[in-house]
């Protein structure tokens, strides 16, 4: 099977496991109120999150055929998302044409496109609109797929040195002191060097130098956790490690996760931005938009659409994923919605 045909069956099994966990929520009173309530308070900012997760899959979605007016036989034979068959396989220009123009903006040519790019083209000539929606997913998968490595490894590590003590917790400290103690910028270069600038491994590398952070604060509040009288009432009643973790230690946690993935989307997300900026960014990324860009400010007259792009998807993107993180927050602490009422 190729790699885009892969691709779109993770991308189905993504689909139908988020439906299934929506329609699991509506059976649920609990989550059912809580929606409305994230609903009530941040609707901009979920519809502005929804946007970009459409646009994400959209372009995740790929196949080959179909390809249009191609200017070559590659892209005919060359998988296109949704994304892309949203404009045609030859829609490039020579070089820079400013928003909705009509000509080159250096030498004043006819463009192939006149009045088409509604945010320019790049020094190559490709769109930069095309080029802003594409970077979506690469921004969600760095914010998401990494942040899907490290809070489960940080909570197996943390709840683990926290709740059991003794040994566990001095190995999983020593790791953690050992990871903390390396510049984390050096160690994330090494690893994307060794293991390569695809998006899965710069995840991995991501997810790798990311985790000790919350690590730390898992441990530390379990070893509050497991000496309250709750803890210790079912521990004196027979109830296994297993289920205590379960049922007392981890839901007490999950407003921790809350905050903690916002904050980690976020700084991933613009990780990824200072990795293009040193050069090894992914390709087709708001990063590397934003690194290209760094250069068409000192040109006369100033190159302006390439950034103002890049910067204005990336900035609405972690705001509105702040927004909605400090929303669910406050709705499932149960502190603060005694302060509420």
């Amino acid at each position: 099977m190729e790699a885009h045909a892969w691709q779109n069956a993770i991308i189905a099994l993504l689909v139908a496991g988020l439906v299934g966990a929506l329609v699991a929520a509506r059976r649920s009173d609990l989550w059912r109120a809580a929606g409305h309530e994230l609903l009530r308070r941040r609707p901009i900012a979920l519809a502005v999150v929804g946007v970009f997760v459409l646009i994400a899959l959209f372009d995740s979605v790929s196949w080959v055929g179909g390809a249009g007016a191609a200017s070559d036989q590659l892209a005919a034979h060359k998988p296109r998302s949704l994304i892309d068959r949203m404009f045609p396989s030859d829609y490039k220009e020579r070089s820079y044409s400013a928003p909705l123009a009509g000509a080159e903006f250096y030498g004043g040519e006819a463009l192939t496109y006149p009045g088409g790019h509604l945010l320019g083209t790049d020094i190559l000539g490709r769109d930069v609109f095309h080029l802003t929606l594409k970077g979506a997913r690469i921004a969600l998968l760095i914010g998401g797929f990494t942040s899907l490595i490290v809070i489960p490894l940080a909570l197996f590590f943390g709840i683990s040195a926290g709740y059991f003590g003794g040994r566990v917790d001095d190995a999983v400290f020593f790791v953690m002191s050992v990871l903390a103690s390396i510049p984390n910028l050096l160690l994330l270069i090494a690893l994307i060097m060794v293991m390569g600038r695809d998006p899965v491994s710069v995840c991995v590398a991501l997810g790798v130098t990311s985790w000790v952070g919350f690590c730390r604060v898992a441990r530390g509040e379990t070893f509050k956790l497991r000496e309250l009288d709750y803890v210790q009432a079912a521990r004196a009643l027979g109830a296994s490690e297993w289920s205590i973790i379960q049922r007392h230690i981890l839901p007490n946690l999950m407003h921790l996760v809350v905050i903690t993935f916002v904050l980690l989307f976020s700084g991933l997300v613009l990780s990824e931005a200072i990795l293009a900026w040193l050069g090894i960014g992914i390709d087709d990324s708001w990063g590397q938009m934003i690194d290209q860009a760094r250069d068409e400010l000192s040109r006369d007259p100033i190159i302006w659409w390439n950034l103002a792009a890049a910067s204005t998807a990336l900035f609405g993107l972690i705001l509105a994923v702040n927004f909605v993180g400090d929303a669910v927050r406050d709705i499932l602490d149960p502190r603060t919605l005694r302060e509420d009422q």
